[in-house]
């Protein structure tokens, strides 16, 4: 195979995914969010997902992620189906090929801010030399001050725990990206610096989606929108 047929490949590519949620606690009532939705994303291609708030945008990204499991159809990232995979597929492709930043940094207290970036490379094997050196690099690009590095991120502002949530999540070259407003609050100065790392991504080859609700940022990052609300089952009937 060419390799610019290797590069026409989806490397994530959702088909006839279908989701819904049953409120147990109130009498069972099924509440049904997606069905029939279908995705493709190439490597070197960001995809955002729009639709109004409720749409299904962050439904989708989590059952990419495996957060959600699917109720039918196949989730294909890397060639992994999440929506079958058993938990150790799904930690062994989190590790490996498909990485997630969302909005809120979630990590065990009293970790060093310089371990919270560093830990997906020491998952990977990388040298513990190297792989605080690429998050000490990624740490100062987003302007975290080097008196932070030591100190752990649940004391940091809103601002500054985003910003060290997009280093963590950029620290390994993943193949495949999942962003949830990766430019929210940010200022301008660490705005561009986030796009300037999305850029990147693509350029080596990264399939990245993403939600964006800033316009400019989708604009300039974004190959193409896929509108989330033609999935829900009342656009569908």
């Amino acid at each position: 195979m060419s390799i610019s047929a290797q590069k026409k490949m989806p490397m994530i590519e959702l088909s006839g995914v279908a989701k819904s949620f049953v409120l147990h606690n109130q009498g069972g009532a099924v509440i049904p969010v997606m069905a029939g939705a279908d995705l493709s994303v190439a490597p070197g291609e960001c995809v955002a997902l729009t639709g109004a708030s409720g749409a299904g945008k962050s439904t989708l990204m989590r059952m990419i992620y495996g957060n959600y499991r699917a109720n039918a159809g196949r989730i294909m990232v890397g060639g992994t189906d999440v929506a079958s995979a058993e938990p150790r597929e799904i930690i062994a492709l989190r590790r490996e090929v498909l990485g997630y930043v969302s909005q809120f940094l979630r990590v065990v207290p009293r970790v060093p801010t310089l371990d919270v970036v560093a830990e997906p490379l020491l998952a990977l094997g990388v040298a513990e030399e190297s792989a605080r050196a690429r998050a000490a690099e990624l740490l100062a690009r987003l302007n975290i001050p080097e008196r932070l590095w030591p100190l752990s991120p649940t004391t940091f502002s809103g601002g500054e725990q985003q910003r060290v949530n997009i280093a963590r999540g950029f620290a390994h070259d993943y193949p495949a990206l999942l962003l949830d407003e990766p430019t929210a609050s940010l200022d301008p100065v660490n705005r561009a610096v986030v796009l300037e790392l999305i850029e990147a991504a693509k350029a080596r080859g990264a399939a990245i989606v993403g939600i964006f609700h800033d316009a400019e940022a989708r604009a300039r990052v974004c190959d193409r929108e896929e509108d989330v609300s033609v999935f829900t089952p009342q656009a569908a009937a």
